[in-house]
């Protein structure tokens, strides 16, 4: 997903560096919104799954805190290492989406 939307952004960007007719601009608006709609579907399926790792990193927390042994201490490395990336995914998706956004009022703007 990341590498598909570095490729679209790349493009939308050099979209813009150019000059295009009206029927041009309104229909790679209209691409870009379904697009846009697409990436916050994913954005959003991403923010369930990093809340539900960060619940679930918390709860081994608080139970290793409580309890200790080694099983839990590597339980919570195990979902600490799995949250950080996640983490990391989701911060890309929403800057992207930002991204996009601005891109679609510049072609807003055009028309």
């Amino acid at each position: 997903m990341t590498k598909q939307i570095k490729e679209y952004i790349s493009y939308i960007e050099n979209f813009l560096a150019a000059n295009h007719t009206d029927e041009e601009n309104a229909a790679e608006r209209e691409l870009l919104l379904r697009r846009i709609r697409f990436y916050q579907h994913e954005r959003i399926v991403h923010l369930h799954v990093t809340l539900a790792f960060a619940v679930v990193f918390l709860l081994a927390l608080m139970m290793f805190l409580l309890k200790g042994g080694t099983g839990l201490l590597v339980l919570t490395a195990l979902f600490l290492t799995l949250l950080i990336p996640y983490i990391k995914h989701y911060y890309f998706l929403e800057n992207s989406v930002q991204k996009l956004y601005i891109y679609y009022y510049r072609i807003e703007k055009t028309q």
